[in-house]
């Protein structure tokens, strides 16, 4: 599963297991019943891992936003353990979305109610192909005693 945490959007997307294909779930509302569905959908897709976008800057810094997502991944890791939360390197990827989307046919107005969800599509997707290359998990996981 990847998520793209947003202050605002959370998108999220799923691939099925045995396939390296990541495709478009459901964009949620940031706010007081964030965590409950997204724990809901990780209940509803049972995901072998789940996959945070850390918003880096483009020199790889960790700054405010980066430190916001790590720690409603923290969060949500506590929430849905034993499936493993990891951070992975989200940058460019609601850009990298937005250019798929555009070059879809897809208009600048259009592109706000699925952006976040495309989001998350391009760091699964990242993540798959990471996985599919080393044969091993991508990011950074969130560790449990961080997380308790």
């Amino acid at each position: 599963m990847g998520i793209d945490w947003g202050k605002a959007r959370i998108g999220v997307a799923a691939c099925n297991r045995g396939t390296t294909l990541a495709y478009p779930v459901e964009t949620v509302a940031a706010g007081p019943q964030e965590m409950q569905r997204i724990a809901a959908l990780v209940g509803e897709y049972e995901p072998g891992a789940i996959y945070v976008g850390l918003p880096l800057t483009l020199s790889g810094e960790r700054k405010q936003a980066a430190e916001f997502t790590s720690a409603k991944a923290t969060e949500l890791a506590a929430l849905v353990a034993p499936v493993p939360v990891r951070l992975i390197d989200e940058r460019m990827s609601t850009a990298s979305a937005s250019r798929s989307l555009t070059g879809a046919g897809h208009r600048v107005k259009q592109q706000r109610r699925i952006i976040d969800q495309a989001a998350a599509v391009e760091i699964l997707q990242r993540a798959i192909e990471w996985e599919t290359r080393t044969s091993s998990l991508a990011g950074e996981r969130i560790q449990e005693e961080e997380a308790s």
